[in-house]
């Protein structure tokens, strides 16, 4: 059961890296240290005070960051690798008693396959949003990401199984918001080049 709830925890700590990178990482990080949670032997540099205040910092830069314009789309083409990465150390790390290999595989698939999902899906949404409004309201979705990434982590810290049902309904939104943003567009885009092509 408790390796249950671990993997539930990794879940929702890693879909919470899609949304904001540090912020669960900050989250988990003070956790450690407060004695609520327990991390793999290599990964317990996490809980230290030095990990953080690094956390603290980085969450701070990127929060503000993204309030940036133009800096906010740039940060989506970093945070897309960067959320896979931390979304995979973030469960590794709250997963302990799993075989190695098989923690990091697990990690690397459901932990870094859940933030790419939900990062990739709040990627779209900020074009959208740039596209619509000039950026305009690219603020009120920064606002609305940093809220869920805060209110997911402490959800799955408090609550683990209902964060994995929460991060179910995440990963479903996300995959729709992914197909209809980046494979559907393109798709038809392919097929009105298709079409331009033939009656030429």
């Amino acid at each position: 059961m408790d390796n249950l709830l671990n993997v539930c925890m990794g879940l929702g700590l890693s879909a919470a890296c899609g949304f904001r990178v540090f912020v669960p990482l900050l989250a988990m990080s003070l956790a450690a240290q407060s004695g609520e949670i327990s991390l793999a032997p290599e990964m317990e540099w996490i809980g230290t005070t030095p990990a953080t205040i690094a956390f603290g910092v980085a969450t701070a830069v990127e929060v503000l960051a993204y309030y940036v314009p133009v800096v906010d789309n740039l940060l989506d083409t970093i945070e897309v690798p960067a959320a896979m990465i931390a979304g995979t150390v973030v469960t590794a790390a709250v997963v302990p008693d799993m075989d190695p290999t098989l923690r990091w595989i697990f990690a690397a698939i459901a932990g870094g396959g859940a933030a790419e999902t939900i990062e990739l899906a709040t990627s779209a949404t900020r074009l959208v949003s740039t596209a619509a409004t000039g950026g305009m309201a690219n603020s009120v979705v920064s606002t609305v990401e940093v809220g869920s990434a805060l209110t997911l982590s402490l959800l799955t810290l408090a609550i683990p199984a209902l964060a994995a049902i929460v991060v179910g309904v995440l990963i479903v939104w996300g995959g729709k918001k992914i197909y209809k943003h980046f494979f559907k567009r393109n798709r038809n885009q392919t097929e009105d080049l298709g079409e331009t092509m033939h009656d030429e």
